[in-house]
Parts: C-alpha cells; structure tokens; sequence
C-alpha cells in the first residue's frame, strides 16, 4: 500500500505548527503549494543535502523544531548524513523520506534495489533511535502528532506515490526574495 504524497504532506501541515521544514524536489513543490510559509527551506539543485542542511538549521536553532522532507533518491545520495544526525542528535530534527522507489526529479529513473531498501533499518543501523514506517494515512495522521512530540532526532519512511501535480517555480525557489523571506523568519 501507498499514500498519496499531497495527501501526507496536508497532514502533516496541520501539525506542523512554526517549524523550520526543509524539503526537496517534488516534495518542496508540493510543500510549497499545501503550506507556504517564510520558514520553508526549498533544498532544490543540491540533490542529497536537504538531510545535512536540516542538520544544520537543527543545530543552529535548537529552539526550533526542524523537519526535513527527503526523498529516496536523494538520501540514497546522501546516506553518510544519517550517522552524521545520529552522531550530532539534535532533539529538534525530523526527518522524514518519501520513498517512492524512482528518481522522480530526474524523469523517475527507478532506485536501484528500491523494493528491497529498508529506510528506517538503515537509519537505525546508523544510530537513529526512533524510526518508523507509513503506508496508510489514517495510521500515518493518528501517530504523527506522538511521533513529532518524540525527542529527535528521529526518522519515518513515508511509501508515497504522487498526488496532483504542483507548479515547478525555480525562479521563485532561487530568487533573492526566497531567501530574504527564509532569513528574515529564521532570524526575526
């Protein structure tokens, strides 16, 4: 089973409250569409490093809660970040992938090894305490908010297909605005 990713994503806005989240490709489009705020981080163009860069919004702002909105694409590029969360364990950080089995950035290329990888498995090989898994939206909106109130950091594999198509804004994404807005609220 699978859950659609706008589906996911509208519920995790409601409980999101004035977190920091930082999301990649079809993820950050679809963020950005469902919940616009001057806290979204949009991770596009450095594939792999939406992980490391929550890392470091984490451990900058320990006020703050940080979610990160990976893909299996990307964290498969990345996946030395996860020791890296592990070793630093921010309290603050969530991290979640949408684990769709494809590159879908990059015309959905499908993942090597994708129906075998266990994301939750290897995040907790690389010392990530609390980790979990969703495939149904009823199961995945009754958990979240006890697995966002859990002391990070901590980490959900979320099995997605895509829901309807979001506009694909790289001017807006890369513009001086963008980061302007993120500054301004990160610091203000």
């Amino acid at each position: 089973m699978a859950m659609r990713r706008d589906d996911c994503l509208r519920v995790l806005a409601r409980h999101r409250g004035d977190a920091i989240v930082v999301a990649t490709y079809q993820a950050g489009f679809d963020w950005m569409r469902i919940a616009p705020h001057p806290l979204n981080y949009v991770s596009i163009g450095a594939m792999g490093q939406a992980s490391s860069h929550a890392l470091g919004l984490a451990l900058g702002r320990p006020d703050k809660r940080v979610i990160v909105l990976d893909g299996d694409g990307s964290l498969l590029m990345n996946l030395g970040t996860l020791a890296t969360i592990a070793a630093a364990a921010p309290a603050n950080l969530i991290h979640f992938v949408c684990q769709n089995g494809c590159y879908e950035a990059n015309g959905s290329h499908p993942l090597p090894n994708a129906a075998a990888i266990d994301f939750p498995a290897i995040a907790r090989g690389a010392g990530i305490a609390h980790t979990a898994a969703f495939d149904d939206i009823a199961v995945f909106e009754a958990a979240l908010p006890a697995f966002l109130a859990t002391p990070g950091p901590v980490f959900a594999a979320l099995h997605i297909v895509a829901g309807d198509p979001s506009p694909q804004d790289y001017a807006y994404i890369h513009s001086a605005e963008a980061r302007r807005r993120f500054k301004d609220a990160l610091t203000g």
